[in-house]
């Protein structure tokens, strides 16, 4: 018999506290827990083969799920919200609850489908349940699989099938279950609610959401679903029919803690060790660019994007003030992130014997309070000290950062100075009249992956001298990193939660640093540009 304190162990949610007129059938609910380690084989790894035994906080789920009755004999719930952690057993658990809907649910011709954001994603719950099939003798008799279409039928019309989110049938369903895959990586609700409204026609229908964190995204389907699971399991909302699942660390705690890493992680200790959890929280502490990654996936913690860059205990590291005045004469390479008529815009010196950088920064006067409301930062006390130089007029006075930038380059001589083409041609041609060697950096991967990296290894390890300039430490804490499946980074201004352009500036700097060797443009109608 399955114990009260297993059906209890949902984090922060008593199933008893909105249960209303529903009761709980142990038969029924047991029938479903046993199915997995009776019917049931894990597909591949070292368990390869064995029966498929639930962990206790799967019993939970799946007792809940299939025990509480509603007066009429029907199922109590008809939508759960599942969150948990990469590698907890996620996929197994999916293609279980869809082989037990299909199969053993008593639903005459059941539908059921798995929904998955993209076709690689949908075959991996389609994987796992044909592995099942196959190595049970009973189910592989009476299941037809046809591999091409990623579907599963048997008989009474009862058919399983895998869909994605770019190809999917959107009338004709007549859906008895659904398991919803990684909702966070669904780019709408469109094909969760064709499934969901494909139900009606059906007594007891199931909609199983089953994923890890999303971003930081107003406009996220998983994030809306979350926000009702929450208010669900604090009683905020009473909607008996929904089971949320929360297996997650707060935004609070410490996420270098193994206390920590439990909360997200259930299954701790059996699909996930803490040996592997402990290196990849190292790997976060020691590259920057990949704390969010280990928070968001492996303990539920919403991040504002992929990749949240520079942890400021390391930046600050380099903050020691030095005389300016005295660099002159030391070989050094420039990055201009000339900004749109009313924004910031930034110059950076990157002095790679010493480590050093230098910046400049410029905006407009007339809106620079306005600025300062909207980028909740002090811009008129940085203006005050000299941190920033408030030009006249509401835009930016590009006469102004022209004559200022052509001083700079008199006192410091940069080899080159880098600058992006998308909207400082003009500036450019007119610097290059001047004598100031500029030269384009596209702003893509190719070109700012490296220097991006090397900017990282230099904060990381403390050899990157900033000065403690303020400006430019804000827009530090403000960077959030892209990254492609190759692997290339860069700085998001998409994703980033305020200015970059100091960053920006710096990394097109120290882009000009690690190319060897340099090659500065005598004239902007050569048309050569850089390409790291």
């Amino acid at each position: 018999m399955i114990a009260e304190t297993t059906l209890r162990m949902i984090p922060g949610y008593d199933p008893w506290r909105d249960a209303g007129d529903c009761t709980f059938d142990m038969s029924a609910a047991e029938r479903a827990t046993g199915f997995f380690p009776d019917m049931l084989r894990h597909v591949e790894g070292e368990w390869a083969g064995r029966p498929l035994e639930l962990e206790p906080w799967q019993q939970a789920i799946v007792a809940n799920l299939f025990g509480w009755k509603r007066p009429d004999g029907t199922r109590r719930y008809r939508e759960a919200f599942v969150l948990v952690a990469r590698k907890n057993g996620k996929s197994l658990t999916a293609a279980g609850l869809a082989l037990y809907l299909l199969l053993a649910d008593g639903e005459p011709g059941p539908q059921v489908y798995c929904a998955a954001a993209d076709r690689e994603q949908a075959g991996i719950v389609y994987r796992d349940a044909v592995g099942m099939i196959v190595q049970n003798r009973e189910l592989k008799a009476a299941c037809r699989i046809y591999r091409s279409y990623k579907s599963v039928e048997a008989g009474n019309a009862a058919v399983f099938r895998a869909l994605s989110h770019e190809a999917y049938t959107k009338h004709g369903l007549n859906v008895h279950g659904c398991i919803v895959d990684e909702l966070h990586a669904h780019p709408d609700g469109d094909m969760i609610d064709v499934l969901q409204t494909a139900t009606g026609a059906r007594r007891q229908p199931i909609t199983v959401h089953i994923t890890t964190a999303d971003f930081w995204r107003p406009e996220s389907v998983c994030n809306r679903k979350y926000d009702y699971a929450c208010k669900v399991r604090d009683g905020v909302i009473a909607d008996p029919a929904f089971l949320p699942v929360l297996y997650e660390a707060a935004e609070s705690d410490d996420w270098t803690s193994p206390a920590t890493w439990r909360a997200a992680n259930p299954n701790l200790g059996v699909s996930i060790s803490e040996e592997y959890l402990a290196r990849e929280c190292e790997r976060a502490k020691n590259e920057p660019s990949y704390q969010n990654v280990f928070r968001r996936l492996h303990l539920n913690i919403r991040t504002n994007a992929e990749t949240a860059w520079l942890d400021l205990a390391q930046w600050d590291l380099g903050g020691a003030a030095f005389d300016a005045g005295s660099m002159a004469g030391e070989r050094c390479f420039g990055g201009l992130d000339l900004s749109t008529t009313v924004d910031l815009t930034a110059f950076c010196l990157f002095f790679p014997e010493s480590g050093r950088a230098l910046w400049w920064y410029w905006i407009p006067r007339d809106t620079a309070r306005k600025a300062e409301r909207r980028d909740r930062v002090p811009y008129g006390a940085w203006t005050s000290v000299g941190d920033i130089a408030a030009t006249a007029g509401p835009t930016v006075d590009y006469v102004q950062v022209q004559n200022d930038l052509l001083a700079i380059c008199e006192t410091y001589r940069p080899v080159d100075v880098a600058f992006d083409p998308w909207n400082a041609d003009q500036m450019a041609k007119q610097l290059i009249g001047l004598g100031v060697p500029m030269i384009k950096m596209r702003q893509g991967y190719y070109s700012l992956t490296e220097p991006t990296k090397a900017l990282e290894r230099l904060v990381v390890s403390g050899k990157f001298l900033h000065g403690g300039n303020p400006v430019t430490r804000w827009c530090a804490s403000n960077v959030m990193l892209e990254k492609d499946k190759a692997g290339n980074i860069m700085a998001s201004k998409r994703y980033s939660t305020g200015r970059i352009d100091g960053i920006a500036a710096a990394v097109m700097a120290i882009g000009r640093s690690i190319v060897q060797p340099p090659v500065p443009l005598s004239s902007y109608d050569d048309g050569r540009e850089m390409l790291v």
